[in-house]
């Protein structure tokens, strides 16, 4: 299996993990900041995503063993870990596995809740028959109006149809679709208590983003022993979409580490 990823700049390595239906794109939305301030900038399309190849498994054990055999590949032997969703769970999985490995984290809009695990399968099955049976616009009406208020609406459904138009595999994709959303990156918020390493959480505010809880990225700033939380202003548009903002986030803890 092929992963495509782009390795820039120099400096801390720095890896970045997009979320489920994402690619690498979409995690500092193309902000150069960091390879501009003294990091090497390592983002991968995981497994069935963009330009990588599909895989025979799509759960967090298949997603960490990948960003180990990367980080091997690339001969990097620690690296600030920084992932949206999808790719904040992925790197929790691997960092619990491989402490040694991580720097520091940026869990950025983590929305799987151990207590409320697997959560709505039937949308996210819909979400995957959608995409399968009628590609970009059969996904686009599984997943119906964005309930988020009107002046973001036009860009939530601009940044769905754009991201999942690059896909080499959408097939693949669907199955990502019903897969992801079924596996444990961890078993218990207690695990989270082994992390001993400098960690933010990134948390977007409900009004603009329901998919990603509030409660739940301040639950795992809690949960990480010395967590530092991030979150917009209110009637801001949410930290995740901003690329220079989360760009200064994930270097303020690459300095910490």
């Amino acid at each position: 299996m092929r992963l495509s990823y782009d390795d820039t700049g120099s400096g801390t390595p720095v890896v970045l993990l997009h979320g489920l239906t994402a690619t690498r794109r979409y995690v500092v939305m193309g902000s150069t900041a960091l390879e501009r301030s003294g990091h090497r900038v390592v983002a991968p399309d995981a497994r069935g995503h963009g330009e990588s190849d599909p895989g025979d498994r799509y759960d967090y054990e298949a997603l960490a063993a990948d960003l180990g055999e990367l980080l091997d590949e690339l001969g990097i032997e620690r690296a600030v870990l920084a992932g949206a969703s999808m790719g904040a769970h992925t790197l929790l999985r691997y960092a619990l596995e491989h402490a040694e490995r991580a720097l520091g984290l940026v869990v950025i809009t983590p929305a799987y809740d151990p207590e409320d695990f697997p959560g709505d399968l039937d949308r996210w099955d819909a979400l995957s028959a959608g995409l399968r049976d009628g590609g970009v616009d059969g996904f686009v009406a599984a997943y119906g109006e964005p309930d988020v208020p009107e002046k973001w609406r036009g860009t939530v459904e601009t940044v769905i149809r754009q991201r999942l138009g690059q896909h080499r595999h959408p097939a693949a994709l669907a199955d990502a679709l019903r897969q992801v959303p079924r596996s444990r990156p961890f078993a218990a918020w207690g695990d989270l208590h082994a992390l001993d390493l400098p960690v933010t959480v990134v948390a977007d505010r409900d009004e603009a983003d329901p998919g990603h809880p509030l409660a739940v990225g301040e639950r795992y700033a809690a949960e990480i022993p010395g967590a530092e939380l991030a979150v917009e202003e209110e009637g801001r548009s949410p930290l995740a979409w901003q690329g220079s903002q989360l760009s200064k986030i994930i270097a303020a803890v690459a300095a910490r580490a």
